[in-house]
């Protein structure tokens, strides 16, 4: 198999999936952070409307990050899953070529 210089970060499915780990960590590192926001807007007194605004916009944050970390999840499964095949399929044709060389 040839070596080829992936050109972009999405040239080959193990870089992909590096972005897809990356981007997992900052949804979570986002959530956390969601999570500390609300609780100090919540611990804000007196509870004003626009306070309570904020909370209500925060937890659509947290609501919309953990819909994406969900999405993302699932694009790190298939990605292995692909991983998984490809290799399967590679080492079959190779073992293919090895046992019978001249067959096709």
């Amino acid at each position: 198999m040839s070596q080829h210089r992936s050109e972009t970060p999405f040239d080959s499915i193990e870089s992909s999936l590096e972005f897809v780990s990356l981007l997992g960590d900052a949804i979570r590192d986002a959530l956390a952070e969601i999570a500390a926001d609300i609780s100090l807007a919540e611990a804000d007194l007196p509870e004003s409307e626009g306070s309570s605004r904020k909370i209500e916009a925060l937890q659509l944050v947290r609501f919309k990050l953990k819909g994406l970390d969900g999405h993302i999840e699932s694009s790190h499964r298939i990605l292995n899953d692909l991983r998984t095949l490809r290799r399967l399929l590679l080492e079959e044709r190779t073992l293919g070529n090895v046992v019978h060389p001249t067959a096709r």
